[in-house]
């Protein structure tokens, strides 16, 4: 059995029909986990969401921040944007099926060794403490009330950790990280606040902003990490977390990386080339 970590789809239905291919994916056999936004911005994301579910239980996905918009927006908890794909989704005579297995996507998994997240990690959290505020959010989100939950998650505040954070605050904290981290702000007004507004490039970021995965005293830096969401930090190694957004939806590649089977100790790399669908700018 061969296990594959995908990263973000968004929409590229026709580039995940090619990497499936790519791989030889045997639903029989092997298991695939998409390391979150498996819709929106691409022209396929129904298509997406369909082929998961045909797919079964040998496919997982995690829920990346793209995917809690597509909830919010079929609630009436927020406004579709002018860039959303969403609407075949939302007309179609299988939504509530869809929207269903969406809402059950988890914000965590740890899986052969690897913590498995769509965007972070904050620096304070350990492998086991991400894995159980992770717990806490999906209970919410598959609970009776999505739509109340939902009005209560969306915001920037607070925007650094507390242990004595409790009920919205502390679900809203967690969802940001688990969805939207790219870099932490070490300046010393900020004291390890999540940054919102910067998505470019490591290189450009502004002084006190470092990777979220180059943090100083970052619990999990000893637990290899796998993520998405980043697609102008691209397919990169750093500090034991691998990112896995190579742009598919800007004209770069859809990845998949192949865990190791025991015994082996490296991992490896399959990737396809995407094009473009939309202007070249961040998520």
């Amino acid at each position: 059995m061969a296990i594959y970590l995908i990263g973000d789809l968004q929409g590229c239905d026709q580039a995940f029909a090619r990497l499936l291919d790519f791989i030889a994916f045997d639903p029989a056999h092997d298991r695939l986990i998409v390391l979150g936004d498996a819709v929106n911005r691409g022209a396929g994301s129904l298509a997406v969401l369909r082929r998961l579910m045909a797919l079964g239980d040998a496919a997982q996905c995690l829920l990346g921040n793209h995917d809690l918009h597509l909830l919010a927006v079929a609630h009436g908890v927020r406004k579709a944007h002018r860039t959303d794909t969403l609407q075949p989704i939302l007309d179609a005579p299988d939504r509530d099926d869809l929207l269903d297995r969406v809402r059950h996507w988890p914000l965590a998994l740890f899986e052969h060794g690897w913590l498995l997240v769509h965007a972070g990690v904050l620096p304070q959290w350990t492998c086991e403490q991400t894995l159980q505020l992770a717990s806490e959010v999906q209970e919410q989100l598959r609970g009776p009330d999505l739509a109340g939950f939902l009005r209560e998650v969306f915001g920037n505040q607070p925007d650094r950790w507390s242990d004595m954070l409790q009920g919205p605050e502390r679900w809203r904290i967690t969802i940001n990280a688990l969805t939207r981290l790219r870099f932490i702000d070490t300046s010393a007004h900020a004291a390890g606040s999540i940054d919102f507004h910067f998505k470019q490039e490591v290189d450009r970021a502004p002084p006190g902003l470092v990777p979220w995965f180059l943090a100083p005293g970052r619990h999990t830096e000893n637990t290899p990490i796998a993520f998405g969401h980043w697609s102008t930090l691209g397919l990169h190694w750093a500090n034991n977390a691998l990112c896995l957004d190579s742009g598919c939806l800007w004209g770069g590649s859809l990845t998949a990386i192949q865990l190791p089977a025991p015994g082996q100790n490296w991992l490896q790399t399959h990737a396809v080339p995407c094009q473009r669908e939309l202007k070249p700018s961040p998520l």
